[in-house]
């Protein structure tokens, strides 16, 4: 039986008193949070760093009700704690010790963080806490949103913009694993050259019309699917991309939250589907269930090394400022995680 660890009442976490650049993050000393009925208490090793994080710092993307203000979704450690249970709830699935990667409210960016236990998985094999915290925001959000929004099937083309990204990356491979035909845009030659080694066509959008381009890579058919993080400026020309029912699923606005011109005669022509989701403010039960189809769906592919997350660099946590900058100057390619002095 593994012995119940001393867990002390204050820990280190990055804090920010105002919105700002990164210069606003600190080092600073917080209370260990108490998990709440449903939750556990994680020693945390490694946390990712994630756009989001990046929009809450700048003051844009506020935490949801009841969440944690301090930064961060994703973790990979050691539960130390359990949090209460009534008399009439099922026996606990997690136990203290056991080494888990969690998609997390919020709180992160700290040595303890209370996750619902719902959101917490296995580290696949052989991996160690780098590789485990770069998982959960990538892989709940690329399932939720091309396999369960989009439906994306095996022998479907998928146009994946920002295909060099921790998003990115994820979904060219979650989508080269189940039977897909990816494609990605990327904004340079080395980004168009990650997404190649791992299994898309790639288009350099700086210097290739991805239009003119995937019209001519598909012989003039479009794709089924396309995941976008630009928004607004690539609305019609994502249109123009797609096959007859094909669908687009926009993730993020980084082009803007508006379409000036779309050409809505497609849309019904084609019978085109546009839809859009966060992760973040969705409640437990459904990150819950999609934490359960990545168990049974991708957890085999990741244990027997079909997929990987692309690891770009490490900060120690005190430096998360410049790892919030590496994120701004958009030059990386996969994912940007923080190392936590605790791991024994």
């Amino acid at each position: 039986m593994t012995a119940t660890p001393t867990i002390p009442p204050t820990m280190q976490a990055i804090v920010l008193d105002q919105p700002g650049g990164p210069e606003v993050l600190d080092l600073g000393d917080e209370p260990v949070p108490t998990p709440r009925p449903g939750e556990v208490l994680v020693r945390v090793f490694a946390s990712g760093v994630n756009r989001p994080d990046v929009m809450q710092r700048q003051g844009i993307y506020p935490p949801p009700p009841g969440a944690s203000p301090l930064l961060g979704l994703e973790i990979a450690g050691e539960v130390v704690a359990l949090g209460p249970t009534a008399d009439d709830a099922p026996p606990p699935t997690l136990a203290i010790g056991d080494r888990v990667c969690a998609l997390a409210n919020g709180g992160g960016y700290a040595d303890y963080c209370a996750v619902p236990t719902g959101q917490c998985l296995p580290w696949p094999k052989g991996f160690d806490a780098v590789q485990a915290a770069a998982l959960p925001e990538t892989f709940f959000t690329v399932w939720t949103n091309l396999f369960i929004t989009a439906g994306l099937r095996s022998g479907e083309r998928v146009l994946i913009h920002g295909g060099s990204s921790g998003i990115g990356t994820t979904a060219i491979q979650m989508a080269r694993a189940f039977g897909a035909e990816v494609y990605a845009t990327a904004g340079s030659a080395e980004k168009c050259a990650v997404c190649e080694t791992l299994g898309a066509k790639a288009i350099n959008y700086r210097n290739e019309d991805f239009v003119e381009r995937i019209g001519a890579l598909t012989g003039g058919k479009g794709v089924n699917v396309i995941l976008d993080i630009v928004g607004g400026s690539y609305l019609d020309r994502n249109l123009r991309c797609l096959s007859e029912e094909g669908r687009i699923v926009i993730i993020a606005l980084q082009g803007g939250a508006k379409a000036s011109e779309v050409g809505l005669a497609r849309l019904m022509t084609k019978r085109l589907t546009i839809t859009g989701t966060t992760l973040r403010p969705r409640d437990s039960a459904f990150k819950a269930r999609v934490a359960q189809e990545l168990l049974k769906n991708v957890w085999p592919k990741l244990d027997a090394g079909e997929i990987a997350p692309l690891i770009h660099a490490t900060f120690p946590l005190a430096q998360a400022a410049a790892a919030h900058r590496m994120i701004e100057d958009g030059a990386h390619s996969g994912k940007i995680v923080l190392l936590h002095e605790t791991e024994s």
